[in-house]
């Protein structure tokens, strides 16, 4: 079922001359899109380009410097989510707002629980409704799981619910999918297909553009802050959508070429973390991009923690450049030149707290700057800086802090914070999620010039295309095992799948 042909629904809400500064830099400027009942409005640009600003706006987050909301054409003033939640709004967030200490029950209906008389938590009617709203959108997890204690793609579940559970009429989704396998994305569109049937409105924020034509409606283009189109899926290609949201052509990832008896940089042997992964062996070559597919809980990313030295394994061994290591600790790792880039930037990625020079510079600072104990100051901030050009990272000023960006330039500060260290390993897991066409095409570059320099990178990733695209060989893993590594002309969608869920 793809998505229908004209959005003709009554209009349910108009964002009109809308613009918004931080720092007195323009996110967004005079911005007017409408939302119909029933109807899922796609809204795409790169990151930076205002989409998150915007409806960020219109869930209640931060107030518009100029311009006006109006829902069913009566003029809406927001001061608070709270306020938006209240007017029949909810949003998805792309970067997940959940406690990670508390259940998955209490994440969904915090401040919302069934009370008895005596004003105590009715747990078992608590645990019935989430259940019941874990069912309709397909996800098995158990209501008094510790939210923390859950692997990414299932804490996103649990934010879609929680959206849910409101009822809302205006539901907005940043980036719903960005943490999802291609399954829980499948019974994510089948919930977004019946809240449309039921009339909600639906503003759909998506990098994935395969993703627009079978659901959107309407897709409208924003293009540094400004509002560059709306038009139905129907009456464009892939080319034009990109095209409006760059402004220029993108040119493809050049293609993995073999690896000519290049030595191995890191190889694992019979390697098993207790109840994530069991038995797990590879050789991953300098100069190699060794791809690692499979579906979400098969236990990827916890390899790469192990190998990073964040989990610690129960059997097996690490070998880098042939002689068994020891890592056992992430500074242990980073002696060893290895660099990781964490799938979840929010969480273990960036340091929220700090300036974008002072998480690019973090991990430098214990080695190229610093002598008899005393830091370099200086040189750490220009090298930081020539980083920051070289990675094209926009940013006001490098002591802005890092959540004032966009997710794709947090993104690059995150891999610019290890090329500052030249790793001759680098473990990226989902290395472009959450990131627009154009970061994304940046970043398959940087990767290539990184491998023909001789780095070894071992790249964890749900985007078929981007595994294809990249990998010298392809290590698909299914249930904590190695179902089988493949090489480049092996490597099909349907053989990986195949591996991957037999």
């Amino acid at each position: 079922m793809g998505a229908a042909a004209d959005p003709v629904g009554p209009e349910l809400l108009e964002v009109s001359g809308v613009s918004k500064s931080f720092s007195g830099v323009a996110a967004l400027e005079d911005v007017t899109l409408r939302l119909r009942h029933g109807t899922v409005h796609a809204l795409l640009g790169e990151n930076g380009a205002g989409k998150s600003t915007l409806m960020r706006i219109v869930a209640g987050v931060c107030t518009p410097d100029a311009g006006e909301l109006r829902l069913e054409g009566r003029a809406l003033r927001l001061g608070s989510p709270g306020q938006a939640l209240a007017a029949g709004i909810a949003m998805i967030h792309q970067e997940l707002n959940l406690l990670p200490a508390m259940s998955v029950a209490e994440n969904i209906w915090i401040r919302r629980e069934p009370l008895n008389a005596l004003g105590l938590v009715r747990h078992r009617e608590l645990r019935r409704r989430t259940r019941a709203l874990l069912e309709r959108l397909g996800v098995d997890l158990d209501p008094q799981a510790e939210l923390g204690t859950l692997p990414l793609a299932a804490r996103q579940m649990v934010e879609i619910a929680r959206a849910l559970s409101y009822d809302s009429r205006v539901l907005i989704m940043d980036e719903p999918t960005s943490a999802l396998g291609e399954r829980d994305a499948e019974r994510l569109f089948a919930v977004i297909r019946d809240l449309r049937a039921r009339g909600v409105g639906i503003f759909y924020v998506t990098h994935r553009i395969d993703e627009l034509f079978a659901l959107a409606d309407e897709i409208s283009v924003l293009r540094d802050g400004r509002h560059v189109g709306t038009s139905c899926p129907r009456d464009l290609t892939r080319r034009d959508i990109i095209h409006m949201m760059v402004g220029r052509e993108l040119s493809s990832p050049p293609a993995a070429t073999p690896v000519q008896a290049a030595p191995v940089a890191l190889s694992a042997h019979g390697l098993s973390l207790e109840g994530w992964f069991c038995d797990v062996s590879f050789e991953l070559h300098a100069g190699e991009v060794l791809g690692v597919a499979g579906l979400v809980g098969s236990g990827r990313s916890k390899l790469a923690e192990t190998l990073f030295g964040i989990a610690r394994p129960t059997a097996g061994e690490i070998r880098i450049g042939g002689a068994a290591v020891r890592i056992d600790s992430p500074p242990a790792a980073i002696s060893r030149g290895i660099g990781f880039v964490t799938e979840d930037r929010r969480e273990t990625g960036c340091l929220p707290g700090l300036s974008v020079l002072e998480n690019l510079e973090i991990s430098a600072l214990a080695r190229d700057f610093v002598r008899l104990g005393f830091v370099h100051a200086g040189a750490a901030r220009r090298a930081c800086a020539g980083m920051a050009s070289a990675l094209r990272i926009k940013a006001p000023d490098l002591r802005e802090r890092i959540e004032t960006l966009s997710g794709g330039n947090q993104q690059k500060v995150l891999l610019g914070r290890w090329l500052l260290l030249n790793p001759q390993i680098l473990l990226l897991d989902e290395p472009t999620r959450g990131v627009d066409v154009g970061a994304k095409a940046e970043i398959h570059q940087l990767i290539a010039r990184l491998v023909s320099a001789g780095t070894a990178v071992l790249m964890i990733s749900s985007e078929m295309p981007e595994i294809l695209a990249l990998s010298h060989r392809v290590m698909v893993m299914h249930e904590g095992r190695v179902a089988g590594i493949l090489d480049r002309d092996l490597a099909t969608p349907a053989r990986i799948m195949d591996l991957a869920a037999r």
